[in-house]
């Protein structure tokens, strides 16, 4: 992607321009083309993780799926998402232990690795999400379709381009064309007289994606709502109460040192996978599984709570949550939380999901504390789990607010609190895990690269 710096042009003047509504045109076109290869890469996912998980041990003769049946499904996984990673270009995309990030624009040679590791972890139930992926879908997508129209296409109009296709990718997934466009923005760091340009094509290719989401589910009957954030059944809040804002302090300062860790457990789980990624990426694998089996073990609960990003898992874990035991959560979270880590370290896909779900788990335990209602405490968790791990606060509290809606706007300032608070304290935690010498390069580098093309 690239910002305003790196384009020499009055952005006034490009976009009144006859070349800008020429862009605009294939910015909708992109829009179209990949968000319904957006669309089938998800069905693809949802349905493989259908037919292994439901319907083929019932083709294999059993009565129900068995307790040790995770163990192959995700060794293979790992079998899988290890040769994405060593054998193809683009090393199965990238990696989610740094949070959402979208650098480069995707190469098209990338795209098939990228998809095998993807489909390879999520499909076959690792801990992880969606977004990354489709985000390098989307502009790997687009550069293919512009060089194939003209191969010489300038840089800058490729990058606006492949903007579009991520824009596009995501439109859905998170409810809205509008809230993936805030976390594509805020990802790329983009800003300045150039937003615009880049913004309106985005904004496009989002809302043609849009239409495309909803019109595929109602021509095929098959729903988005499988893999679409929804706001939760959450009870509504008029005003929170001065207990409400005291434990959002107290939690914003506590969370972020439990993710910290959690991201701290991956980046060590990916330095000891790059020894032998083949094997210890299957390792990795049977790791999750022995989580999950030892979660249905302990609670009678489906190993599938575990397993998978849980954005499919917010209806059943609200519909149950008056009868599951507070132990229960706890050990959900605890977990989850480890699978979510060897997930971040080891395979491909997005962090965000697993973070919002834990989030989620965490805000029903919090309900428990006193002076703290459980619309409060899921709404604070989900919005400091997210900007802990992404390291965004805007698109942490435009997602919060989102899967609180049902509640009303009056969860707001406590998400808002949240988030400041947390993102500072993770960025005081980044900041003293440097060294001295490691801080100074950071800088050194931050201000040569000020204003260059990402």
């Amino acid at each position: 992607m690239t910002d305003g710096a790196a384009l020499p042009i009055d952005p006034g003047s490009l976009i009144r321009s006859r070349r800008y509504r020429v862009l605009l045109v294939l910015a909708a076109v992109i829009g179209l083309l990949v968000s319904l290869a957006s669309w089938g890469f998800l069905e693809l996912v949802h349905e493989l993780q259908h037919w292994v998980f439901v319907a083929l041990p019932g083709e294999l003769g059993f009565d129900e799926v068995p307790a040790w049946w995770p163990l192959p499904v995700l060794a293979l996984a790992g079998l899988l998402t290890a040769l994405a990673i060593v054998r193809l270009p683009g090393r199965g995309g990238h990696e989610p232990s740094e949070g959402i990030k979208t650098g480069a624009p995707t190469q098209p040679i990338e795209l098939p690795g990228i998809l095998l590791a993807a489909v390879a972890t999520l499909g076959l139930g690792l801990v992880l999400g969606p977004e990354g992926p489709l985000i390098a879908l989307g502009s790997g997508l687009a550069i293919f379709a512009i060089r194939l129209v003209r191969r010489d296409a300038p840089q800058p109009v490729l990058a606006i381009l492949a903007a579009a296709g991520s824009f596009a990718a995501i439109a859905s997934i998170f409810g809205s064309p509008v809230i993936g466009a805030v976390i594509v923005i805020e990802a790329a760091g983009l800003g300045g007289a150039m937003l615009p340009v880049i913004l309106l094509p985005g904004l496009l290719a989002a809302g043609i994606g849009s239409l495309v989401f909803i019109g595929m589910g109602s021509w095929t009957g098959l729903s988005t709502s499988a893999w679409a954030l929804t706001p939760l059944p959450l009870p509504p809040v008029s005003t929170p109460h001065a207990s409400d804002f005291g434990w959002t302090i107290v939690l914003a300062l506590a969370v972020p040192v439990v993710t910290f860790a959690i991201l701290e457990l991956a980046r060590l789980v990916k330095r000891l996978v790059a020894v032998r990624p083949f094997v210890l990426t299957t390792v990795a694998g049977l790791a999750v599984a022995c989580l999950a089996i030892a979660f249905h073990h302990w609670t009678g609960q489906s190993v599938d709570a575990v397993l998978f990003s849980g954005q499919e898992a917010f209806g059943s874990l609200f519909k149950d949550a008056p009868t599951v035991a507070l132990s229960t959560l706890w050990l959900l979270l605890l977990l989850k939380g480890l699978a979510w880590s060897v997930s971040l370290g080891s395979f491909r896909g997005g962090p965000t999901f697993p973070a919002l779900f834990l989030g989620a788990v965490a805000g029903l335990i919090a309900a428990h504390l006193p002076g703290f209602g459980e619309t409060q405490a899921v709404a604070v968790l989900m919005a400091v789990g997210a900007v802990s791990v992404l390291r965004l606060p805007l698109s942490s509290v435009v997602l919060a607010l989102l899967l609180t809606s049902k509640a009303g706007l009056g969860v707001a300032p406590l998400i808002i609190v949240g988030v400041v608070i947390a993102y500072i304290t993770i960025e005081v935690l980044y900041e003293r895990r440097k060294g001295p010498d490691e801080a100074e390069v950071d800088a050194e580098i931050a201000a040569a690269t000020s204003g260059v093309s990402r």
